[in-house]
């Protein structure tokens, strides 16, 4: 993946320039890191421990626990390195590791958010075919299907993109590398290869989406014909947390990359990076256990079990 440009690192945007303003950005981002590992280890933890929580619904939010973890891992402890040693540069191979694995990491994710919208669809829609269309076979299919997807795709785009000339400088305006604005520094025309694999890659996310909103008109007609209130309240609270998180997940995205170009700038570009790329895997977790009793208890019991080690 040579570059005829020959650029051999990368100046990242920094938070602040104070040496102040600095070590607070590194203790913050440290404490949301350190949170994000708790509550996502927590849960992978909990989930694979518990037989109880040994069903399609749960292995598919183990999968969505790993790949949170990725998601902030990528990103944040580079940002807090450079906080801490007050430096802004990232080697030419690790600035393509990070495009690389952001790419593979939020593309699996919202393959997963979709596989994990037909799982609600099929429990509540058709329950009696649950056990036959989602059993272990079909779930580890569909979960390898959605890391394999974010995989390809995210070799697809970074080999494209590090394949340009690069001719604007060696500057990128947020605190990890990304694909646009990588596109930024490249010669004018030689993105085009790289515009057409996102034209492909927009059009099979907006194929998820409409199949999510679908899945989610059909849940609801679904709920709304249940004629005890109980089973419509446990319906509701068991696809609540999806749908919370497919919102977080995509209300964020949509931002970053849709908002009018009016409005942006450097500061502005670097808060909403920040809440897209680093939001979303440190609260995920607190979504799927703020209401989940199931949860709750696993997690419960996982800490009598080492406190009872501890004695």
């Amino acid at each position: 993946m040579s570059n005829s440009s020959s650029v051999s690192e990368f100046l990242l945007l920094a938070f602040a320039d104070t040496r102040e303003l600095q070590l607070l950005h590194f203790a913050l981002f440290l404490g949301i890191y350190l949170a994000a590992l708790l509550g996502n280890s927590l849960i992978l933890t909990a989930v694979a421990c518990d037989h109880r929580l040994h069903t399609p619904m749960y292995f598919f939010l183990l999968n969505l626990a790993l790949l949170d973890l990725g998601c902030i891992s990528t990103t944040l402890p580079k940002a807090m390195a450079n906080a801490l040693w007050d430096t802004k540069t990232i080697s030419y191979q690790g600035c393509v590791a990070q495009v690389l694995f952001i790419v593979f990491f939020f593309d699996a994710e919202y393959s997963l958010l979709t596989v994990m919208a037909y799982d609600r669809y099929v429990a509540i829609c058709k329950p009696l075919h649950y056990g036959s269309l989602l059993g272990s076979r079909a779930c580890a299919q569909m979960a390898a299907a959605a890391w394999g997807s974010g995989f390809l795709n995210a070799v697809l785009h970074t080999a494209i993109t590090f394949s340009l000339p690069l001719c604007q400088g060696n500057a990128v305006d947020l605190f990890f590398c990304e694909i646009p604005q990588i596109l930024k520094l490249s010669c004018s025309g030689a993105y085009l290869r790289e515009v057409g694999a996102l034209v492909f890659s927009v059009s099979l996310v907006f194929g998820c989406f409409v199949f999510i909103v679908v899945s989610y008109v059909q849940i609801l007609r679904a709920v709304l014909r249940m004629p005890s209130s109980q089973g419509r309240h446990k319906a509701f609270s068991t696809c609540l947390p999806h749908l919370a998180v497919v919102s977080l997940f995509l209300s964020t995205g949509i931002f970053a990359y849709l908002k009018p170009p009016s409005i942006s700038s450097p500061s502005l570009d670097l808060v909403v990076a920040f809440l897209y790329s680093v939001l979303p895997p440190a609260v995920n977790p607190l979504i799927y256990s703020m209401r989940n009793t199931e949860i709750k208890h696993a997690v419960r019991k996982l800490f009598e079990y080492i406190f009872l080690q501890q004695k």
